[in-house]
């Protein structure tokens, strides 16, 4: 069986943090390298504050992440800088917690949740909790960018058996993933990952629970909470939110 720790370490190997393929680590990235103070709420393995870091930024960047292991294998040093940049660099700082945990007071520029990890909120009230403690720890006029996926895509539909991954780890060994829902209750969706030795022996399974909150629904949370939106866009190329849009992508600020 995949240990935590190995799975956290796959988890890289099946997101890579490349803002030249991907549109959305772009996105996030020129928001990170433009604040003087970043906090990565939901952080996982930390690559994007690692990048940051390696990409020469200066300030304070802090990950706050719930997931002991996801958190240990961001704690460890996975990117070189470049010349120049290692008598610059400051630590990045981790630290262990969900949202609603955060305990800063008005200390960051900017908040993030990349990877829809705003879905993993499914409650009501751990959502007002996240935005209350996100929101009292940015500054006068912070900003806090996240996406969540578009219900209307009902992208739900696709994660099933017959949508099989094939990947190799990093040490070259072959394996399989998939995704099965277990429940669709409202706007909450329920779905387990596999993973799998190429015999099919399943070697790690994960539950997950993600909402699905559409726009007026998100906006009024975040009105409630003291945010008012900056920016709402149905893609990464920054077209606006329509009957086609998979995404919700949110910069919103604090007031």
């Amino acid at each position: 069986m995949i240990s935590d720790a190995e799975f956290a370490a796959l988890y890289d190997v099946l997101n890579p943090w490349d803002v030249k393929r991907y549109a959305s680590d772009a996105f996030y990235h020129r928001l990170v390298m433009a604040a003087d103070s970043v906090l990565d709420v939901g952080c996982g393995t930390g690559s994007m504050l690692h990048y940051a870091r390696s990409q020469g930024h200066r300030g304070r960047l802090v990950g706050l992440e719930p997931d002991p292991a996801m958190l240990g294998r961001a704690a460890g040093e996975r990117f070189c800088e470049p010349p120049g940049v290692q008598s610059a660099r400051t630590t990045v700082e981790w630290v262990s917690g969900a949202a609603a945990d955060a305990a800063w007071t008005r200390e960051f520029d900017l908040a993030t949740m990349t990877s829809h990890a705003f879905q993993c909120l499914t409650g009501d009230e751990e959502i007002r909790a996240s935005l209350t403690a996100i929101r009292a720890a940015l500054r006068d006029g912070g900003r806090f960018a996240f996406e969540t996926r578009h219900p209307q895509a009902r992208a739900w539909e696709q994660w099933n058996p017959a949508n099989v991954t094939d990947f190799a780890d990093a040490d070259g060994h072959p394996l399989r993933s998939w995704y099965q829902v277990d429940a669709v209750d409202a706007d909450v969706v329920t779905f387990t990952g596999f993973v799998s030795d190429p015999s099919g022996t399943i070697v790690r399974t994960e539950q997950t629970a993600l909402r699905f909150l559409d726009v007026p629904t998100l906006n009024a949370f975040l009105t409630e909470a003291g945010f008012a939106i900056d920016d709402q866009f149905g893609d990464w190329d920054g077209t606006p939110i329509g009957p086609a849009s998979r995404e919700i992508i949110t910069v919103a600020q604090r007031v």
